[in-house]
């Protein structure tokens, strides 16, 4: 089911059928399967997450897929027929305020590494106990279970067909170094987008709660935890196949999403900003990165010094993401949301907390209703103390609900301390006069 599939001017339960339609139609799989095929497992949503290991209670079946080999990788690809498998009712949806999907990548794992598959588990471990899921909140939340597989085409709409090919050897390599270890059944990986019509009054944000993250995975090559740029190929998909030509991408992680940077660099049509760290891995970022030929100006970086935090984020989203998403006027807006900007983070020294990820969340969704009709999705991309990555995913999902934050009950101001205020206030107004805001 697709966009022309309905009226010029929809009822509001069609354009409530428009938004998980495209939805589940773009939100999407690719598995590469470097031993033999098989059918993949999701796990339940009452599996525990306690003590350093994840217990599920149960695990499901997936559907199964066939693949096919180009070039020596195996790319998944559906065996439905028929009716699309991956659209929720229309009965289910009309009073959906979130829908979220899923992608633990449980195989993808070296246990002494940051980048756990322990990562996913204990979101959704969260999500179970503090009842922010469709068992306790019915048709207010949807949990997607089935994703469309993507296409080669789809993936090397922003990645070059030679890396695709080539995975396989550089994973068996990156095993055998130690770097990584994937099991019989391979990592997955997840992209989506959701659309929904202008005349949408409240559609339901969407969540991809993936692994590994991909801000770093460059056209050509893996990079920083990252293999696939599911942001990157989200985008192009977007415009691709629903026509959403201008597609708006805040990436609040603590690193510099640099993949997405050079893939969208000459790209007007693609408005890449970028907070992060100044100093942080890769290094990339700086404020005069601002995009290249036709893509000048659709490129903003703002390295904020260490030790930035609520105060620091809040300014910047008044005072340069707000006004270049106005002025940008997006058709959808994507984020990539990286949680390792977290005072609790191992990874890096900026100051965010529970309540900062909550209010992002809440601006974020309130600038898509302003600006394109509700239409967002977020990507988990970093995070990588368990506890502060899970409290501050929830908080999200509370803040997409329009519901209270919990911050003050997982924050503790005790450990903050004065923000650099005015070196974020150099670096503010350096970027608000390189791009006239």
């Amino acid at each position: 089911m697709y966009l022309q599939a309905f009226p010029p001017f929809p009822s509001s339960a069609a354009l409530k059928q428009l938004q998980a339609s495209i939805t589940g139609n773009v939100l999407f799989f690719v598995r590469h399967h470097l031993y033999k095929w098989k059918s993949h497992i999701r796990i339940d949503m009452d599996g525990k997450f306690a003590g350093g290991q994840f217990s599920p209670k149960k695990l499901r079946g997936g559907r199964r897929c066939f693949s096919r080999s180009i070039g020596g990788a195996s790319i998944s690809c559906s065996n439905s027929m028929g009716k699309d498998p991956y659209v929720p009712s229309n009965e289910k949806i009309t009073n959906a305020r979130l829908i979220y999907a899923v992608a633990p990548a449980m195989g993808h794992n070296q246990e002494s590494h940051p980048e756990s598959n322990f990562r996913v588990p204990a979101i959704v471990n969260a999500l179970e106990k503090m009842e922010l899921t469709p068992k306790i909140r019915g048709s207010e939340i949807i949990e997607l279970h089935n994703f469309k597989p993507a296409s080669i085409d789809d993936i090397a709409s922003v990645h070059a067909r030679a890396y695709v090919s080539g995975l396989e050897k550089a994973m068996d390599q990156a095993s055998q170094e130690g770097i990584i270890f994937i099991d019989g059944s391979g990592p997955t990986y997840a992209t989506s987008t959701v659309a929904a019509s202008k005349n949408c009054l409240d559609p339901p944000v969407g969540f991809a709660l993936i692994r590994p993250p991909g801000h770093h995975a460059i056209p050509k090559g893996p990079m920083g935890f990252c293999v696939f740029g599911n942001v990157a190929i989200a985008a192009r998909y977007a415009q691709r196949v629903h026509g959403l030509k201008r597609v708006f991408i805040i990436d609040f992680d603590v690193h510099h999403g640099n993949g997405t940077n050079d893939a969208f660099y000459d790209d007007p049509d693609i408005f890449f900003l970028s907070t992060h760290q100044d100093g942080s891995y890769p290094g990339t970022g700086k404020v005069d990165e601002v995009g290249h030929r036709d893509g000048e100006g659709t490129t903003l970086n703002l390295p904020l010094p260490g030790g930035s935090g609520d105060i620091a984020m809040t300014t910047v989203f008044d005072e340069v993401i707000v006004p270049c998403a106005q002025s940008f006027k997006p058709d959808i807006i994507l984020v990539s949301a990286g949680y390792d900007g977290h005072v609790l983070d191992p990874l890096a020294s900026l100051q965010f907390t529970t309540g900062t990820y909550y209010t992002l969340a809440s601006n974020i969704k309130q600038l898509a209703k302003d600006l394109c009709g509700g239409r967002c999705v977020f990507f988990l991309e970093g995070g990588y103390n368990l506890d502060s990555l899970s409290n501050s995913v929830a908080d999200s999902f509370r803040a997409f609900l329009g519901e209270r934050s919990l911050a003050s009950e997982f924050d503790n101001p005790a450990i903050l301390y004065d923000e650099p205020s005015t070196k974020v206030k150099q670096v503010i107004q350096r970027v608000k006069h390189i791009h006239s805001l």
